[in-house]
């Protein structure tokens, strides 16, 4: 899976531009705020018509215009597709692949898979559950369609659920629709928990391996799924989830009305994230928070392979700061297969590039 061009109009800082890739490692070089980031967020924009630094798809397009453009050709499974993505700053988007238009968002990953890393993902390891939370969604919903239709129709639930716990003192004819909600999260709940619990023990054995790999033997790290405490195994059949979901809820009711919110449910999950033993979050030095959250990133891309088949396009954005020589080395020359995309500030990183292309970016024009 490759993307061989990339072609931009009016985004961000990019009047115009088109640029070709290796199909191997490609670094985007360059001073500060001259476009690295910006042509990164376009390659992940077009696998998942989302930004990672934007809310809004007005926000990326260029000063005093109107429209932006982010095209780009795809080669993956023996065969070529051409995304294109119009954003105007008013009105709606619109999404095509080979000229068709999408009915929705998802399509895309049936074409593009991206895994994205960067300085904000060190949040995975420092910041509360969440953010741990919208990885796992991220990563699974590229993967398990099932998955992400589950993950949608729960947070619709719990979003009717938290209005109805929040008026029924004032409305209490809503409290008799609460258990029918309850019973609908618990068996979306359960599918989300059953997914989330497989990934997690994939994922820990993949991260493991890299960051064994990426520390030169000397940290081991590893993951713990947590969930609601009635389930013990979350590796049960879904069933007996959805029993132990609904058990939970039935527990956290009166808490629940007295508090007005929604206190019990896998939107409460977390993963524990530990080197050596000890709590990555409490303990871990900044080299060691950084390569953590690239070791998951790594692992991430790992089980996309086994998933589909193709390793995902691979986007480091300013990865290598902060990180010793040989931990650069191994980014640089050890992540070999696939496509892979590493922004950087300094030129002379690239002394420890053996092979791969080299692009340098200034005021939005690779020079």
């Amino acid at each position: 899976m490759t993307i061989d061009w990339l072609a931009l109009s009016d985004f961000r800082n990019y009047r115009e531009l088109k640029v070709s890739f290796a199909p191997g490692i490609n670094v985007i070089y360059g001073e500060n705020a001259q476009g690295k980031t910006n042509m990164l967020e376009a390659m992940f924009y077009l696998s998942s018509a989302k930004s990672h630094r934007a809310r809004y798809d007005r926000d990326m397009v260029a000063f005093q215009s109107e429209l932006a453009q982010v095209e780009g050709l795809i080669h993956t499974r023996e065969r070529e597709y051409r995304i294109n993505a119009r954003l105007p700053r008013c009105g709606r988007r619109q999404l095509t692949i080979n000229g068709v238009r999408l009915k929705t968002a998802a399509e895309l990953s049936d074409v593009l898979h991206t895994v994205l890393f960067c300085p904000e993902d060190l949040n995975l390891v420092r910041d509360g559950a969440a953010a741990r939370r919208r990885f796992m969604d991220g990563s699974i919903c590229q993967m398990r369609p099932k998955y992400a239709a589950a993950l949608a129709e729960y947070q619709r639930l719990y979003e009717h659920k938290t209005r109805i716990l929040r008026d029924w003192p004032e409305k209490p004819s809503l409290l008799e629709t609460l258990d029918d909600f309850n019973d609908r999260m618990a068996k979306n709940g359960a599918l989300m928990v059953h997914y989330r619990a497989y990934f997690i023990q994939k994922l820990s054995h993949f991260a493991a391996a890299v960051h064994r790999d990426c520390s030169g033997g000397r940290e081991e790290l590893t993951l713990d799924y947590r969930t609601v405490k009635t389930v013990t195994d979350p590796l049960e059949p879904l069933p007996v989830l959805y029993r132990k979901l609904l058990e939970h809820q039935q527990s956290h009711r009166t808490a629940e009305l007295e508090a007005r919110s929604c206190l019990s449910g896998p939107h409460k999950d977390d993963v524990e994230i530990m080197i050596n033993g000890l709590s990555a979050r409490q303990y871990a030095s900044q080299g060691q928070t950084r390569t953590a959250a690239l070791s998951l990133k790594l692992a991430d891309r790992e089980m996309h392979y086994e998933s589909i088949g193709e390793y995902p396009v691979l986007l480091l954005d300013d990865v290598l700061s902060e990180l010793d020589a040989r931990r650069q080395e191994f980014i640089l020359n050890r992540i070999t297969s696939g496509q892979v995309f590493i922004t950087c500030c300094e030129d002379e990183r690239l002394s420890g590039l053996h092979e791969g292309r080299a692009l340098q970016i200034h005021g939005g024009r690779v020079i």
